[in-house]
């Protein structure tokens, strides 16, 4: 991946603290972002529970699992974890810990972070035991983890145990000691400390979750350990977290600088109206200003535009009526869509136009130069011939006697434009009207795993650094994350295989092939773009740019 590159130079100052069981704030350094944010709460601030980036980003700030990404590399560098060894056969990771990091929580009467104390009166830190803990909460079925799936395969006797098919004691995960953690993994997998350090096994506090049920993550009992600790939920409103002064800073996640951070869940349009107002210091600027922040002097000097390893797509829901009756329908819808177009008239951020689904800068996914005829690209006339064979196909005589075809979205002016521009676009080269479905973005993905309709806006952002992330990870037929219900054998073998392979050349060619039956052969989605990171900040704060989508905000600093 591209590397990202600093606004000002980051300097960490080493914080010593003895006999300290309160901070109190001074002369607050406070910063507000939407940076990721949408409008309305995020699903989920569990780390077991979470399945959206609003929620990780937020996540990130309080939890740092056993490795972690450098956010300007995307390599995967310690977390918790002070250095890990391999066993011979490739199976077994022993993870070393940082000794004696505290668990932490704010208190409102006080306004201080303080060390959580056992009921003995003595500090709980962080150890071995809370990892098990979390592998063995996200994989139980009772949890109801979307994101289960994930760690399941990298784990022994996980995808039974999330299967219901064995007990949460027969995973292949010990606390040697306080400070050593083993995991055995079914097979060797090249990447697989990138799986050990993701957020939904990131170490959690039983004892808080045990006490305050679904209401953990409220801030009047939800503790952490990274960063910063939860201060304030505003329920659809913001989330506050505060410096906590006992994360003891490393040279990959160092000590926070700015003293609290606030995430505000607003649209992009607001976002830019409070921004203006110098009621915000970051933001995703809303597309449909980008032409005149970028002709204004003073606003195309606070706009940013880097690497963002994610791809916009349209689902499409195998199992409804219509477009999962027809191949032909799904290739002419595909085929008809003006990629480029889009990106340089309606997104102006310098994305993309995508062909396939895995965000090239991955390890082993194609790229444009080892693969430029691969996928789907627009093309009128290969269009309009699907569209032929798709009304033999329906049975029906002509384009408006396709019954009708419902495309959703999470509903933001940027979004709005873009499924408008490809509605037009299939209204122009295929005379096929498209019914526009505007969905509340605090609940949309959840409501997409449960019922997809027929098509459906999405985006996959990378959880590691791995085209697996996105092929097997997402289009796997048992993949919990499938919700186009997408199921090709094939394609499911050239993802298994290319999973195990050692070689970096041989995977992408094997992902190229499982590509091109993902968006050619079989059109279980139709790619529109690969992402770019188009911020705005305000001049007097210093910070790092992320290529791994999600922000380290202990990096960030105000000068001012």
């Amino acid at each position: 991946m591209n590397k990202g590159k600093y606004l000002g130079l980051v300097m960490v100052l080493a914080m010593t603290l003895t006999l300290i069981v309160g901070v109190s704030a001074q002369e607050m350094k406070v910063i507000h972002t939407g940076v990721g944010m949408v409008g309305g709460d995020p699903e989920s601030i569990d780390p077991n529970l979470n399945e959206a980036s609003q929620g990780n980003n937020i996540i990130r700030t309080m939890y740092i699992g056993l490795t972690t990404q450098d956010e300007e590399t995307g390599d995967v560098v310690p977390g918790l974890a002070t250095d890990w060894s391999q066993s011979e056969d490739g199976l077994t990771w022993t993870f070393n810990m940082i000794h004696d990091i505290p668990w932490a929580k704010y208190n409102a009467d006080t306004d201080t972070v303080e060390q959580v104390m056992d009921e003995a009166g003595n500090p709980r830190y962080v150890t071995a035991n809370d990892v098990v803990y979390s592998w063995k909460r996200v994989l139980d079925p009772a949890t109801a983890s979307t994101y289960a799936y994930v760690p399941a395969e990298f784990v022994v006797n996980g995808t039974a145990v999330m299967a219901g098919e064995a007990s949460v004691d027969d995973l292949a995960v010990k606390a040697v000691d306080d400070y050593t953690f083993e995991i055995t993994a079914p097979e060797a997998v090249g990447f697989a400390t990138n799986i050990y350090g993701l957020w939904m096994v990131n170490p959690v506090p039983q004892w808080a979750i045990e006490e305050c049920g679904d209401s953990w993550t409220e801030a009047d009992c939800m503790p952490s350990y990274g960063p910063f600790v939860l201060k304030d939920w505003s329920h659809d409103e913001s989330i506050t977290v505060v410096k906590n002064p006992f994360w003891p800073g490393t040279d990959y996640v160092p000590q926070a600088q700015a003293d609290e951070v606030v995430f505000h869940f607003l649209d992009p349009q607001t976002q830019f109206a409070e921004y203006q107002a110098d009621t915000l210091d970051a933001i995703n600027p809303p597309i449909e200003e980008l032409d005149r922040i970028k002709s204004d002097a003073v606003l195309s000097q606070e706009l940013s535009i880097g690497t963002n390893p994610c791809t916009y797509y349209i689902g499409i829901n195998a199992e409804k009526p219509v477009v999962g009756e027809s191949v032909h329908l799904r290739r002419a819808l595909s085929y008809a869509v003006d990629r480029q177009s889009i990106v340089d008239n309606v997104t102006k951020g310098g994305q993309i136009p995508a062909q396939w689904f895995s965000r090239p800068g991955l390890n082993a996914a194609p790229t444009l130069e080892t693969n430029p005829d691969l996928g789907a690209k627009f093309d009128v006339a290969k269009a309009q011939e699907e569209l032929t064979l798709a009304l033999d196909e329906l049975g029906v005589a002509s384009a408006a006697d396709i019954p009708t075809i419902t495309l959703a979205y999470n509903d933001s002016s940027g979004h709005a434009a873009i499924m408008q521009a490809i509605q037009q676009m299939w209204s122009t080269e295929l005379g096929i009207t498209v019914q526009l479905d505007p969905r509340d973005p605090s609940t949309y993905f959840s409501s997409l795993s449960e019922d997809a309709p027929q098509l459906y806006r999405s985006g996959w952002c990378q959880d590691y650094p791995d085209a697996d992330n996105f092929l097997r990870g997402v289009f796997r037929s048992d993949s919990q994350q499938n919700d186009p219900n997408f199921v090709n054998a094939d394609f499911d073998a050239l993802v298994d295989e290319a999973r195990l392979a050692t070689d970096t050349e041989e995977r992408r060619a094997l992902y190229a092939q499982a590509e091109e039956i993902l968006s050619v052969d079989q059109v279980g989605m139709i790619p529109i773009y690969w992402y770019t990171a188009v911020q705005m900040t305000k001049p007097y704060i210093e910070r790092t740019y992320s290529v791994v989508n999600r922000e380290a905000y202990e990096n960030w600093n105000i000068t001012q």
